[in-house]
C-alpha cells in the first residue's frame, strides 16, 4: 500500500513541475499562473490512475508512468486545457 502510496505522490509531484515548466516556458504574462502547478497536479494522480488500472489489467511497463504523467499534463494545458485571459495595461483584467 505504500509503494503505491509514494508512487502517486510521485506522479503528482511530477505533474505539478510539468505544469510549472509547461507556464514558464509557454505562457508568460498569463493572469492566474498558479493554476498551471494545480492542473499540472491533478494531471499527474488522473496519469497514475490510468497507469494503476493497465498495470493491474494487461502488466504495463513501468516506464509508461511519466510518459502517461507527460502526455496528460500537455492535453490538460495544451489543446484540452483552459482558456486564460491576458492581463491589460496596468495588470487590470480586460472587460
Amino acid at each position: 500500500m505504500s509503494e503505491s502510496l509514494l508512487q502517486l505522490a510521485m506522479a503528482g509531484a511530477f505533474g505539478a513541475f510539468i505544469g510549472l515548466l509547461f507556464r514558464v516556458t509557454r505562457r508568460p504574462g498569463q493572469a492566474r499562473a498558479f493554476t498551471f502547478t494545480l492542473v499540472g497536479l491533478v494531471a499527474g494522480i488522473t496519469a497514475y490512475l490510468i497507469f494503476h488500472v493497465l498495470t493491474r489489467t494487461t502488466g504495463a511497463p513501468p516506464w509508461l508512468l511519466p510518459v502517461l504523467v507527460l502526455v496528460q499534463v500537455w492535453l490538460w494545458l495544451g489543446p484540452l486545457g483552459p482558456k486564460f485571459r491576458h492581463l491589460g495595461k496596468d495588470s487590470d483584467e480586460p472587460r
